[in-house]
């Protein structure tokens, strides 16, 4: 049992678990939401700010301001409460409540931006406020994790050979593209990986990081409303997009075995699940790679009023439904494929 002393120090990376019994197909999922940020978030927090302070950039009196949907906000909430530094996350509506509530209770500050960009989506808003505050006041610093390369260093070094060392016989890995750090640092480590490994990213209808027309996505965690800087398509194999009816299901569809995961969960084991399905997967090693759980969407993907607010009356089947009906009183205030030991 290891012993810290900052809750960044101790993060679980060696979990998987096999969706085969759920799904019919061979898949594994990598947990990455067992940490003090619960998320996978926190490797890339720690790798920016590590970077920060052995350059300088991050002084005692420095303000960490970031633009995030969700997790990473938290993950930083987390690691400038235990360093002793101040941040401001600049999120918009579709972050979870549970989630600003979290981040507050660190310590944070939230701000809340309320107008659309151009493609219809917030992250154009959320930056521009970020670099309006970082003009007016130089202590703010801006981490950057859309264009940091510690956002993919990350990966590359942990999750990535984390990977490795348990499925040595990988054929192929599925990885939900936000930013695009986790899905760029771990594709350029399996470049250089003993064999083939087919690079799969998932994304959601609407995004617009792979290209296309922007649409309404109002699950956070996955999906851009620009290009993400750090991606090089020349490390994707194939590009998946799921929608959001189809990432709510699978949600639910796990719930009713006993795992309560996030909707980037969904969208990535959805977008794998498709994939087997059209692939002779039987000798495959398949594993997706889970960014967070479930616990921050509770008023969200697992709450019926929402759901049939947003997707109608038939988004779920009966015997699929495992949301609750918000009523006045609870409402929100808003070949060897087996892993080696």
């Amino acid at each position: 049992m290891p012993v810290i002393s900052a809750p960044h120090d101790f993060n679980e990376g060696r979990l998987f678990v096999d969706l085969e019994p759920i799904f019919g197909c061979p898949l594994y999922l990598k947990c990455e939401g067992f940490n003090f940020a619960g998320s996978i978030k926190l490797k890339a927090a720690n790798e920016m700010v590590a970077s920060a302070e052995r350059d300088g950039i991050l002084k005692p009196d420095s303000i960490l301001v970031e633009s995030s949907s969700g997790n990473l906000g938290v993950a930083l909430s987390m690691i400038a409460a235990s360093k002793g530094y101040e941040f401001l996350c600049v999120t918009d509506s579709r972050c979870n409540l549970s989630t600003r509530l979290l981040m507050e209770a660190l310590g944070s500050r939230v701000h809340i931006v309320a107008d659309p960009d151009e493609n219809g989506g917030f992250l154009g808003t959320r930056v521009e406020y970020v670099r309006s505050l970082c003009a007016s006041d130089s202590r703010y610093v801006w981490l950057s994790q859309y264009t940091n390369p510690g956002n993919w260093r990350a990966h590359y070094r942990t999750t990535a050979q984390q990977i490795a060392r348990h499925f040595p016989s990988l054929d192929v890995l599925f990885i939900g593209t936000g930013t695009a750090g986790t899905l760029m640092g771990c594709a350029r480590y399996f470049r250089q990986w003993h064999r083939p490994v087919r690079i799969v990213a998932v994304d959601s209808v609407g995004s617009v990081a792979f290209g296309g027309e922007p649409g309404r996505r109002m699950i956070p965690g996955l999906g851009m409303s620009m290009r993400p800087p750090l991606l090089d398509e020349s490390y994707v194999n194939e590009v998946i997009r799921v929608e959001e009816a189809e990432t709510i299901r699978t949600c639910h569809r796990m719930a009713r075995r006993g795992f309560l995961f996030g909707g980037s969960t969904g969208t990535v084991v959805s977008g794998a699940t498709e994939w087997l399905s059209r692939h002779d997967a039987q000798d495959i090693t398949a594993v997706a790679i889970a960014p967070d759980l479930g616990e921050r969407y509770l008023d969200t993907i697992y709450q019926t009023n929402w759901l049939q607010d947003l997707y109608g009356d038939q988004i779920l089947d009966p015997d699929e439904m495992t949301a609750t009906v918000r009523t006045e009183e609870s409402a929100p205030r808003e070949p060897d494929r087996r892993p080696q030991p």
